[in-house]
């Protein structure tokens, strides 16, 4: 029969072994790396991911092996013309070499602050070689490229490897791009002033033209008409001297018809003749000849 030490001994040594066990088992997930360190040294890099064994008084750290982000604030830089720019930019990077990361920076925290300066100061360089104008329009995918590059040489003794560097805006300070409004829309206001006097001017010279043109299509008009008045009238007198040639006192009653029609119209029309004037001389005879008074015999 077993003493109550031995049993109490044995389940010691079962629960010691249990602890060991558990000591000397690591896992590696899928998006992870493994250090494992013997009394704060590095001895071994784990990448595969599953169940591992290591020495129980041996320790790990896990390193995440996803891309990560790194976020950088808006910073100013100035470009080879001097105008000042506010460029808002992100990278993306991954740690390559955990042992290497390890041993230079140690912690992603760190890591994201290292990076933010190196960032900055090839965001400087690149952007001070070129102007505004090749920033925000001509060149910005040759120049994230030429950043990218400076950063992941820089990085790359850190044991980081640089994916992608984006400038998400470039763009002028606020006080900068108010000037600049104004000065594009005192230049725009110009540039339509102008247009306008040129379209007054123009305006006025198909007015001018027109007037022109204007007066003398009347001049011809009035001159036609003039002549044509002329022929007419020169129709009329040869018609009337026809008429008068064959029957000249009917041409003369005909006229003084006329004239009564024009002189005598119902609009309170007054004159003052003698009854025997000439005016009158059909009134009186309709043969329009005056009667003569035949002398009495003594």
């Amino acid at each position: 029969m077993r003493s109550p030490v031995t049993g109490i001994v044995t389940l010691l040594g079962l629960l010691l072994v249990v602890i060991v066990g558990y000591m000397s088992l690591f896992t590696v997930a899928q998006t992870e790396q493994t250090i494992v360190l013997q009394f704060g040294k590095p001895v071994d890099v784990v990448t595969a991911p599953g169940l591992h064994f290591k020495a129980p008084w041996n320790s790990v750290i896990n390193i995440d092996k996803r891309i990560l982000d790194l976020e950088n604030p808006s910073q100013e830089a100035i470009a080879s013309d001097q105008k000042r720019l506010v460029v808002d930019a992100f990278a993306r990077y991954r740690i390559k070499d955990a042992l290497r990361f390890y041993q230079s920076i140690g912690s992603i925290q760190a890591a994201n602050i290292q990076l933010t300066t190196l960032l900055n100061a090839a965001l400087r360089r690149v952007l001070g070689e070129v102007t505004f104008i090749n920033v925000v329009r001509d060149d910005r995918e040759k120049l994230m490229q030429r950043i990218r590059d400076q950063l992941d040489h820089e990085a790359d003794g850190y044991g980081i490897q640089v994916v992608d560097v984006r400038i998400r805006r470039a763009d002028l300070p606020e006080q900068n791009s108010q000037a600049v409004y104004q000065r594009m829309k005192t230049e725009r206001e110009r540039e339509a002033a102008e247009f306008r006097a040129q379209g007054g001017q123009k305006a006025q010279e198909i007015r001018s033209k027109a007037d022109r043109e204007a007066t003398v299509i009347e001049a011809d008009a009035r001159s036609l008409a003039e002549q044509t008045r002329g022929v007419g009238d020169a129709e009329r007198n040869r018609l009337f001297a026809e008429a008068y040639g064959q029957d000249a006192d009917f041409f003369a009653f005909y006229r003084s018809m006329a004239a009564y029609e024009t002189g005598l119209r119902a609009n309170d029309t007054r004159f003052l003749l003698r009854p025997d004037s000439d005016f009158f001389r059909f009134f009186g005879n309709p043969s329009g000849k005056t009667a003569t008074t035949t002398p009495a015999k003594p």
